[in-house]
């Protein structure tokens, strides 16, 4: 079952254009020049209830104009956006309660109440069932390790802690959607590891639909099932990170080691020898093949010839990968 589904969606801006010099400046004063930017263009967008998704691109590429889309804050120039079933800027209210959302460069909290009293304002705003939130509340509490910080003003949180209040705030309501928006931005590596193993978890086991944007590539990888590139406002990609790699990278993975005892040239057989590239500095030796070639081939064939030690297996950079999407 689809639970997002955007088709054509496009959202236009109209920017006023300012005269050059003081007699253009004069100019734009009375008559000024506009010009009309695409944020985001015909994009086409489905997502499976249950899914966890990242949605990345450069600054500036159209993501969070999407998620603000589809959240509802936005209305779009053209196309169609169903969230749930319901047009989410025409019906804000239904939408509100199926969706869950959290910006990391923005609060949801109110910044001078205690996190617990926040948490009691939406639970009577979204009318959550006293069953319903007091479970939500000690699961939370217990994953997030809310209870050291839960009646302390907001304002007081450190950053990891105020983004723990933040997801379970968003979570509160039991929404079927979760949009993330750099959920981990800022954060050290305890707690990043931490908030990646609930958002895990929430859609596991809860199977809250989750749609990620986020710069830090580390969460796709370790978090999204399924990428969506968005570049200039398009979609440039959508697919598998297995697939991202094959089409972008070539697929690449490579084989490093050091040899027991140095040889001029790597002797390989005709049929493999053809389908990688060795690189040797002496007796280090990185040889780099695409998915196609098993890395237990080619170590066997090695291991037939010589003696090696500090064996090491890479597949494709993730960075690597995206930067050549965002170039392509």
């Amino acid at each position: 079952m689809m639970i997002i589904e955007a088709k054509d969606l496009t959202k236009d801006y109209v920017v006023k254009l300012k005269g050059k010099g003081l007699k253009g400046m004069t100019k734009s004063l009375f008559k000024s020049e506009k010009k009309i930017v695409h944020a985001v263009k015909n994009v086409d967008l489905s997502i499976e209830e249950g899914e966890l998704v990242g949605y990345i691109g450069p600054n500036g590429a159209g993501k969070s104009t999407t998620i603000k889309m589809l959240t509802g804050i936005l209305q779009p120039t053209s196309g169609q956006i169903r969230v749930c079933g319901l047009e989410p800027s025409k019906n804000r209210v239904q939408n509100a309660m199926n969706v869950g959302a959290v910006f990391g460069q923005k609060t949801q909290l109110w910044w001078d109440l205690p996190v617990r009293e926040t948490f009691e304002l939406l639970k009577r705003m979204y009318s959550i069932p006293d069953p319903v939130y007091q479970k939500n509340l000690d699961d939370f509490m217990d994953f997030l390790e809310l209870e050291s910080f839960i009646n302390q003003p907001v304002r007081q949180l450190s950053l990891g802690q105020r983004m723990r209040a933040e997801i379970a705030a968003s979570l509160l309501h039991s929404p079927k959607v979760l949009y993330l928006d750099e959920p981990t931005i800022g954060l050290d590596i305890n707690i990043k590891l931490k908030m990646r193993e609930f958002i895990k978890k929430i859609n596991q086991e809860r199977g809250v639909t989750v749609m990620l944007t986020t710069h830090d590539l580390q969460d796709i990888e370790q978090m999204a099932r399924r990428i969506v590139v968005i570049n200039h406002g398009t979609v440039c990609f959508n697919g598998t990170m297995e697939e991202l790699s094959e089409k972008y990278a070539g697929g690449s993975h490579s084989i490093s080691f050091t040899l027991q005892t140095d040889v001029a040239a790597l002797d390989l057989s005709p049929g493999l020898k053809d389908k990688v590239k060795v690189d040797k500095d002496g007796r280090h030796v990185k040889i780099t093949h695409p998915q196609t070639v098993a890395a237990a081939d080619i170590l066997t064939e090695i291991f037939k010839s010589y003696s090696v030690s500090d064996i090491e297996i890479k597949g494709p950079q993730i960075e690597d990968v995206v930067m050549e999407v965002y170039n392509s």
